[in-house]
């Protein structure tokens, strides 16, 4: 394994499984739509988006979610010809005490779908996922959350039986363990004359980690690994990839053994993480005692050099052939496109936004977003747009959440016209420069910006004029988990957006949104 991360950029919570000499891994999206990212991959090492399981606002309903709510933790598995996709929607903020979370499952004969409607599973914690035990029986585990005071938060994991036929947990959950640490992201495997749990323990940041616990029966009880973590980084903040754990185990045909797992590469003098939760890939072996040990465990997670080139399926495009029609790697702000607001058909070629609810709204934003994947790169489109109100925006944005944003727009100003504005809203601060540069009517705009790991740059210009910054050098590691007080479980996106708070009416055709990488420019 000379690569990683495999899934550079917000990839959070990978879940892997092999199907004959396909592999393929799920993970986590949060507040944005479709949900449930999956890839594909026959030699674990490069890896394309084959899209999302979950496409149907049945299946996945996010109106109104929190940021870092939405779809955590999936767990896809594969038994009998048919995949299975466990997954929780998480609709309370993620600071308090109460966990409002629903858990579910649909299944597919095929990666690509159709995917099922949902079933209920139940609401008592996160991060389930389904184990198919070699006797036909299958078993649902997953942690249970405890809001009462003094007691422990994360309270333990749990297992129960699933009946397929009746699409329904069966009995009584059953408690496993529970540890002095936080643990979570449980999933189930039977190798040899054990049952084992994988776990991620914790927590999701700098001291994250996955550990081993087995058992002869399923119920247990389960000893856990002596050694204690076998795969963390938490322990040398100085090695360049970081928050290691929430893994999930897979073997080759051959009878290696792999986990990928959740990492993070941080950047800048305050070790901000822009590029999210990515996912990461590492050669494992069994000892003769049978606990699992990473074969390199002085570099788990052996740093990637990129290429100029988006890898891993992010293949760098060229504005002219950039098409907005069934784009891989393009998500939307909780709500599916629709063509009230989503538009690729009155004008071929160009994407037509129409202007709704604010940067801050939970609801119907009309927003468009591409992750990054890199330290060193640049966001690029161009619009046309005609404002006649102060309220109507559209433009490029480096997006984290609705509260953490950077956003260079068209927009109307009383005494200027037409006008390129930003706004900002690091966490609860917001600014706004209302006229930085006039702008002609009638004329296409290019929009872009630039990031050199920790600082980021906006850029414009006028048909075919030259380019010229525009507004101040900004943090770019604003935009990151790490920056504020609260918990936050995403990455940076850049986003194509327009807004109307006058009429809802006003739209924005965009020809093109690029997102390239400069690492070795």
């Amino acid at each position: 394994m000379n690569q990683n991360p495999i899934l550079p950029g917000f990839h959070p919570d990978p879940s892997i499984v092999r199907v004959g000499e396909d592999y393929y891994i799920a993970s986590s999206t949060f507040e944005w739509f479709p949900g449930v990212r999956l890839h594909h991959s026959r030699d674990l090492v490069n890896w394309t988006p084959v899209g999302h399981a979950l496409t149907r606002r049945s299946q996945l309903d996010l109106h109104g979610v929190t940021s870092s709510g939405g779809v955590w933790a999936p767990c896809l598995s594969y038994d009998n010809g048919a995949f299975y996709l466990i997954y929780s929607i998480m609709r309370t903020w993620t600071q308090s005490p109460y966990k409002d979370v629903h858990n579910y499952l649909v299944t597919a004969p095929d990666i690509t779908g159709p995917w099922s409607e949902p079933v209920y599973l139940h609401s008592r914690g996160f991060d389930p996922s389904l184990f198919h035990d070699t006797d036909g029986r299958k078993w649902l585990v997953s942690m249970q959350w405890d809001p009462r005071p003094n007691h422990p938060r994360f309270a333990g994991i749990l297992l129960q039986e699933y009946s397929e036929k009746e699409k329904q947990l069966l009995g009584n959950p059953r408690f496993i363990m529970q540890k002095k640490r936080l643990i979570e992201g449980p999933h189930l495997y039977r190798i040899g004359d054990y049952y084992y749990f994988l776990l991620a323990e914790g927590g999701t940041s700098w001291s994250h980690a996955c550990t081993l616990a087995r058992s002869k029966q399923i119920e247990g009880p389960y000893e856990t690994d002596p050694m204690g973590d076998f795969l963390t980084t938490g322990h040398d903040f100085s090695y360049p990839i970081q928050k290691c754990g929430h893994g999930d185990l897979v073997q080759t045909p051959d009878g290696d053994w792999y986990i990928a797992f959740l990492c993070s590469r941080p950047v800048g003098l305050n070790r901000r993480c822009t590029l999210g939760r990515e996912t990461g890939m590492a050669p494992c072996h069994w000892t003769d005692d049978g606990w699992l040990r990473l074969s390199n465990p002085e570099a788990p997670c052996p740093p990637v050099t990129f290429t100029t080139t988006l890898t891993q399926g992010d293949t760098e495009i060229a504005p002219p052939a950039f098409s907005f029609l069934n784009n891989p790697h393009l998500q939307t702000l909780r709500v599916p496109t629709d063509p009230s607001w989503y538009d690729t058909t009155s004008r071929p070629g160009w994407l037509r936004l129409r202007g709704r609810e604010s940067p801050s709204s939970l609801f119907d934003q009309s927003l468009v977003a591409q992750r990054w994947t890199h330290h060193r790169m640049r966001a690029e489109t161009m619009l046309e747009f005609e404002p006649d109100h102060f309220s109507q925006m559209a433009g490029l944005m480096a997006w984290y959440d609705t509260s953490t944003y950077y956003f260079l727009h068209i927009t109307h100003h009383e005494t200027h016209g037409k006008t390129l504005a930003l706004a900002w809203g690091p966490d609860v601060e917001f600014t706004y420069e209302e006229v930085l540069a006039p702008l002609p009517s009638g004329q296409p705009v290019y929009l872009a910006y630039e990031v050199d790991k920790d600082a980021l740059q906006f850029l414009y210009r006028i048909s075919d004029g030259a380019w010229t910054r525009i507004g101040p050098a900004l943090d770019a590691t604003v935009l990151s988990d790490d920056f504020g007080k609260k918990l936050h479980f995403t990455g940076a996106f850049a986003a194509l957006a327009a807004y109307d708070l006058h009429t809802q009416r006003a739209t924005a055709d965009f020809k093109y949104l690029t997102v390239t990488s400069k690492e070795n420019a």
